[in-house]
């Protein structure tokens, strides 16, 4: 008698363990279909427990209609946009441009990086009806983007261009425009390598992050300024950024009123006259 009920509890123990593992892999194996379902889609929202809200950006592409030259030339800040949203791929593209993946064995990214440290941290504030998705258009809010999955991670959902507006000293472009970008950084990744030394190497990566942003922006007929005016905690706690990152530029992306472009005789002859 004592015997089969010690096999009769070992079976009960068995059958419960396996239906706990069951139970708590579940999110788990739900995260794995995301994930192979997500290679079979351009683009596409998936929730997970485990991330949350997640847009599945489209692939940039690695190939322009413009040379880097014609870029640079073009280059210009811009203030005065069009009342009209920018296209999902348009996003998705200055922002791998910004700190998207370009060698995949270390995951180095499109900006240099001292130590390939990687301080920085991009958000998107997106305006309502600011990014055209699908048949609509992407739900307002702060988005962060995951360089490694090619993602926007929602941070904040909502309207908040009229708060980063007034963070941002009432600078009428950061309110015009469809989409924000927020470039924060977290020191302390770099100057534990680097020490105080670690600071400076920050700002110059932002810098070349910043210039990327710019580059891409006119090479797919977008337009953007760096700001530096702003009032920093405000701006963090509007995007909803951890305590550890600091707000270092604000660049909003907006197709522009009109578009630059340098002419070639007026700049030959403007050579010329400094030559003299």
């Amino acid at each position: 008698m004592n015997i089969m009920r010690r096999v009769f509890l070992r079976l009960l123990g068995v059958s419960i363990v396996s239906s706990l593992a069951l139970f708590i892999g579940a999110p788990f194996l739900v995260y794995r279909r995301s994930a192979t379902s997500r290679r079979k889609e351009d683009e596409g929202v998936i929730y997970t427990p485990r991330n949350g809200l997640r847009i599945v950006l489209p692939l940039p592409r690695l190939r322009g209609a413009i040379s880097l030259e014609e870029a640079i030339a073009n280059r210009r800040s811009i203030r005065e946009y069009l009342d009209e949203p920018i296209a999902l791929d348009q996003l998705s593209q200055v922002l791998w441009a910004a700190q998207g993946i370009t060698e995949t064995r270390y995951g180095f990214r499109a900006a240099p990086s001292a130590g390939a440290t990687y301080p920085l941290e991009i958000y998107a504030v997106v305006a309502p009806r600011g990014v055209a998705y699908r048949d609509g258009f992407l739900d307002p809010g702060s988005y962060k983007y995951l360089p490694h999955s090619h993602e926007l991670l929602l941070v904040k959902k909502g309207d908040l261009v009229s708060q980063l507006y007034r963070a941002a000293i009432e600078q009428e472009w950061v309110r015009e425009a469809p989409v924000n970008l927020v470039i924060t950084a977290v020191y302390e990744r770099t100057t534990k390598r680097y020490g105080s030394r670690g600071i400076r190497y920050v700002h110059m990566e932002a810098g070349h992050a910043g210039q990327n942003i710019y580059l891409q922006a006119t090479a797919i007929g977008l337009a953007t300024v760096a700001i530096g005016a702003f009032i920093d905690e405000d701006v963090r706690r509007i995007i909803g950024a951890s305590e550890k990152e600091h707000p270092l530029y604000i660049m909003p992306l907006a197709k522009p009123r009109s578009i630059y472009r340098l002419e070639e005789d007026k700049f030959i002859e403007y050579i010329q006259i400094n030559r003299k």
